[in-house]
């Protein structure tokens, strides 16, 4: 199933791939709304409220996940295009020993300062101590987390994208019948929604790599390699280190506005908590179709072909646009409808209304984040770190300050209207450095 990318035609070539990039996106999203849908549903606001405090301090975790999954997956694709497959396979178990040590380190931290993690955002009393267990039991499983997205990002910069979807959907599944199992049945909370997940990802993780360490056993190498490599370790942070530190800072970012959320009560981080699970679905499906470009332009420039990648990035912002439509016409039309699906009967006003008016307010600049994040995927792709991060620090940035200003004249509204500034601003920088070229210099060189 592994996939040369660099032959046939480019459009094509590019759904195929992406396809079930995009359909393991929904799995894994619904992964992780149905943890928030039901806590909400049978566990009332309040537990949706816990679920939600501690996702901005979870997703710093994995960032630095993504980060390494990128930062794995640009080298690998560019060795995997120029049929290096020894220099291949030793950037695979290079990635995998270092990514369990990165994680074991962040483990033992994470459970030394949940507490601290979660006094720092201003988590309310009354959802403090659900958070807290919530939090921890999610650190417990990083390792899995981890090597998880390791092991998809390496399947996908081999041109599989099939068997990750596999993964996903097993590990969707088997979370929603644990959460619902435990939630529901057993009526454990919060803690039943953390260890759903903890299961879930842990199995996912052990098939994975046992498939992945299968799999490359079936690529023939002339060459002797390594199974770790200083240099290699080198190279791949090149990319790794500002992926997980423009990853870590969106991450940072979003819980200063955590932080402010919190301060306007559990109620309006209830509905908060669910927008903006609906609203990461939506910029994941844009990331993931990046990150499908990315792939795609790794290959071909590693294969010397910058035209055919240029294509690739054409057919990339077409479908980014395509996937922003339905985003926008269920969030923006049928907003209140979506977020009461995270909602009890007895939800408060204030908790529907805040998430109704976070969606209205960001939904139509879906197509304008679509665009940034498919050029980003393609600056990724040759390496061009640079660029791809001003883009991102300026949109996380503008974010941050913007809601702290907004949110004194505007209240709660303000911090929403923040959301649709960066995006644009930051979309135009990514736009201009792609095309001052300055990315495929040294690929025409080759």
């Amino acid at each position: 199933m592994i996939k040369d990318l660099t032959e046939g035609n480019p459009q094509k070539v590019l759904w195929r791939f992406t396809i079930p990039m995009f359909i393991s996106v929904i799995f894994q999203q619904l992964y992780n709304i149905a943890d928030s849908v039901i806590a909400g549903k049978f566990a009332g606001e309040d537990a949706l409220a816990a679920v939600g405090a501690s996702y901005p301090i979870t997703m710093i975790f994995m960032a630095i996940a993504v980060g390494s999954n990128v930062g794995c997956a640009v080298v690998i694709s560019q060795l995997f295009g120029a049929k290096e497959y020894g220099k291949m396979k030793t950037a695979v178990y290079t990635t995998l020993l270092s990514s369990f040590v990165l994680a074991v380190v962040l483990t033992v931290g994470g459970l030394l300062g949940t507490q601290s993690l979660m006094r720092m955002i201003r988590t309310p009393d009354n959802i403090f101590s659900d958070g807290a267990l919530y939090l921890r039991i999610y650190v417990g499983g990083l390792i899995f987390l981890f090597l998880y997205n390791v092991a998809t990002g390496i399947f996908t910069a081999l041109g599989d994208s099939k068997t990750p979807l596999y993964f996903l959907i097993g590990s969707s599944l088997g979370n929603i019948a644990l959460d619902t199992w435990f939630v529901a049945g057993f009526h454990w909370g919060v803690a039943g929604v953390a260890w759903a997940t903890f299961i879930a990802q842990g199995i996912a993780c052990i098939l994975a790599l046992l498939t992945l360490v299968r799999r490359l056993r079936q690529v023939g190498t002339k060459e002797a390699f390594a199974l770790f490599s200083w240099s290699m370790l080198k190279k791949i942070s090149l990319i790794a280190v500002p992926s997980i530190l423009q990853q870590s800072f969106v991450s940072v970012g979003n819980i200063f506005i955590q932080s402010l959320v919190n301060s306007f009560g559990s109620s309006v981080i209830a509905g908060y908590s669910a927008a903006i699970k609906l609203n990461t679905f939506s910029v994941t499906c844009f990331t993931t179709l990046g990150n499908g470009v990315s792939s795609f332009s790794a290959q071909n420039l590693g294969a010397g072909k910058v035209d055919r990648a240029r294509k690739g990035l054409q057919a990339g912002v077409k479908m980014g646009l395509l996937t922003a439509v339905p985003f926008f016409i269920a969030f923006f039309i049928f907003g209140q409808n979506m977020i009461q699906l995270f909602m009890s009967g007895d939800a408060s006003a204030v908790a529907m209304n805040t998430g109704i008016s976070f969606l209205k307010i960001v939904a139509p600049f879906y197509f304008v984040i679509s665009v940034k994040l498919v050029i980003d995927g393609m600056l990724r792709g040759a390496g061009a770190m640079v660029s791809f991060m001003a883009a991102t620090f300026a949109d996380l940035i503008l974010r941050v300050i913007l809601s702290y200003i907004l949110a004194s004249y505007f209240e709660v509204t303000g911090i929403w209207m923040s959301w649709p500034i960066g995006w644009s601003i930051a979309t135009l920088m990514s736009v201009l450095f792609y095309l001052r070229g300055k990315w495929a210099e040294k690929f025409k060189m080759q």
